[in-house]
């Protein structure tokens, strides 16, 4: 049986994944983005009723020098990149490109229905983090704080959120990575007029240390981050020295909470990023649906590549998908 790696192959959270279910000896059909210009893939399912997802899946997917049933992929690791974003491809590649992208989405978002393939993780299931106002709802039915949160485009009420809450810090609302910012009256205050144009997140400063949770089926893998700077994934530029990491063992009870809301997004694979507040709350910002754990592994030595080649060729994994 064969585990699809849809990814760029250099990229280190795509090369690692390949690597540790390489030395599983799994067959690794990887779908390099900027080769599917050349690639060509067939699907088709039958005995489907209207009633349910009942079928059969069949097709042929040819890429990479070699033929693959799509019958034959039991897992996939997903980290595609859209054809718009695949440098030098002239206006035809990128056409026949996107049909092989787009077929293959398709074939993602039935293969476990159909044939049980293992996904990590649908794209469908990653949507919930293209809006972080719409994502902290279903965060915060776990039990996780939320930060008090303004999306706004009127100067006068972010200025009011602002003061009541003795600071503040800016991000993108939406799934595309952003700087955040703590406000700052003399840099920011003459910018305030641009929101006219653009309605901004804005979210109550918390205080205390950053862990990064990568859960990967029922497994957790904590890193605590030493930094003080605002966001610590740009330590150097905002306080002039890179954060440090350690791992970190969470509490059960917040483990478990992690699971639990990676499994109810729909993610086996997830990036949970809490802050721990003084009066002992944990704080919730968002759920990242395709992680770059390398960092995080590189810097602690912590198994999560190995965990998630694990999961995706079911070793260890208990009957009923735990």
């Amino acid at each position: 049986m064969t585990v699809m790696v849809w990814g760029v192959p250099s990229e280190p959270p795509t090369a690692m994944v390949t690597g540790a279910l390489a030395a599983r000896g799994a067959d690794v059909l990887v779908v390099d983005p900027q080769a599917l210009a050349g690639a060509t893939v067939s699907m088709e399912l039958s005995g489907t009723d209207r009633g349910g997802p009942a079928g059969l899946l069949a097709g042929t997917i040819r890429t990479g020098g070699r033929s693959t049933g799509l019958g034959h992929v039991t897992a996939a690791y997903l980290r595609p990149v859209e054809p718009d974003a695949v440098p030098g491809l002239t206006p035809e590649e990128r056409t026949r490109a996107r049909r092989v992208h787009d077929t293959l989405l398709g074939f993602t978002e039935v293969a476990d229905a159909l044939g049980g393939c293992r996904l990590a993780n649908p794209l469908s299931a990653m949507a919930s983090n293209m809006s972080k106002p719409y994502q902290a709802q279903l965060i915060a039915r776990h039990g996780f704080y939320i930060p008090e949160t303004l999306v706004s485009d009127d100067p006068d009420e972010v200025l009011g959120f602002v003061y009541q809450h003795r600071g503040a810090v800016y991000k993108s609302t939406s799934g595309i990575r952003s700087v955040v910012a703590a406000f700052d009256l003399e840099r920011d205050g003459g910018r305030l007029e641009r929101l006219r144009w653009c309605p901004v997140q804005f979210q109550e400063r918390l205080y205390g240390p950053d862990v990064r949770v990568h859960v990967v089926g029922e497994r957790t893998f904590a890193v605590l981050v030493d930094s003080a700077a605002v966001d610590y994934r740009y330590a150097r530029l905002q306080v002039g020295a890179d954060a440090r990491l350690r791992p970190h063992r969470l509490d059960e009870d917040v483990a478990e909470r992690c699971v639990a809301l990676a499994a109810g997004l729909g993610l086996p694979f997830a990036g949970v990023d809490l802050k721990l507040l003084p009066d002992g709350r944990i704080a919730c910002f968002e759920v990242n649906p395709s992680p770059g754990f390398s960092w995080y592994e590189t810097e602690t030595g912590l198994p999560i590549a190995a965990a998630v080649a694990d999961w995706l060729t079911g070793v260890g994994i208990r009957p009923d998908g735990g």
